[in-house]
C-alpha cells in the first residue's frame, strides 16, 4: 500500500512539474517615441507581438510542454518495459511493468525538463529580439545598457630600483 501511494504523490509532482509556463509575451523592455500617443503605442504593441509569435510558430510554453511531454512517453515505454523484464524474472511481469512504468514517467520527465526549459528559453530569446526589432521598426526606442569604459593600467615610468638595506656599505 505504501508503494501505490510513494507512486500517486511521484506521479501527482511529474504532472504538476509540467504546468509551469513560460512568459507568454515580450520579456524585454520598449519605450514609445517621444510625442507618440499610448494608443499609438499599443497599436504598434499588439502588431509587433503578433509578428513576433508567428515567426516563432511555436510559444516557449508549448515547447516546454512538448518536450516534457516526448520524454515522459520514451521513459514511461523503457520503463514498462524493462519492468516487465525484470518482474518475469520473479514471476509478476504486470507488477514490474507497473512499477517500471511509474518510474521511467519519473525519470523521463526529469531527463526532459532541461533540454526542454533550454528550448523554450531559446525560444523566448528569439521573440524578444523579432518583437523588439519590429518596435524599433515602427520608431519606438529600445533601451541599452552602457558598459563601464575599459580599464588601462596606469602608465610606468621608467624601473628604479628600491633603496638598499639599512647599514649597506658599498
Amino acid at each position: 500500500m505504501k508503494v501505490k501511494r510513494g507512486l500517486v504523490v511521484c506521479l501527482a509532482a511529474a504532472i504538476l512539474g509540467g504546468c509551469v509556463t513560460m512568459p507568454a509575451g515580450p520579456s524585454v523592455m520598449v519605450l514609445p517615441e517621444p510625442g507618440k500617443s499610448f494608443e499609438e503605442f499599443q497599436s504598434d504593441d499588439a502588431i509587433c507581438r503578433q509578428w513576433a509569435k508567428q515567426r516563432i510558430e511555436v510559444s516557449p510554453s508549448e515547447t516546454v510542454n512538448k518536450n516534457l511531454a516526448g520524454g515522459a512517453a520514451v521513459g514511461t515505454a523503457m520503463g514498462a518495459g524493462l519492468g516487465a523484464a525484470i518482474g518475469a524474472a520473479h514471476g509478476k511481469p504486470a507488477t514490474g511493468a507497473a512499477i517500471g512504468a511509474g518510474s521511467g514517467l519519473i525519470g523521463g520527465t526529469a531527463a526532459a525538463s532541461g533540454p526542454a526549459y533550454t528550448a523554450a528559453h531559446e525560444a523566448q530569446r528569439r521573440y524578444d529580439n523579432t518583437y523588439q526589432q519590429c518596435m524599433y521598426a515602427k520608431g519606438n526606442q529600445i533601451p541599452a545598457s552602457v558598459a563601464a569604459p575599459p580599464r588601462t593600467p596606469p602608465k610606468r615610468s621608467r624601473w628604479i630600483p628600491p633603496p638598499p638595506p639599512p647599514g649597506y656599505k658599498p
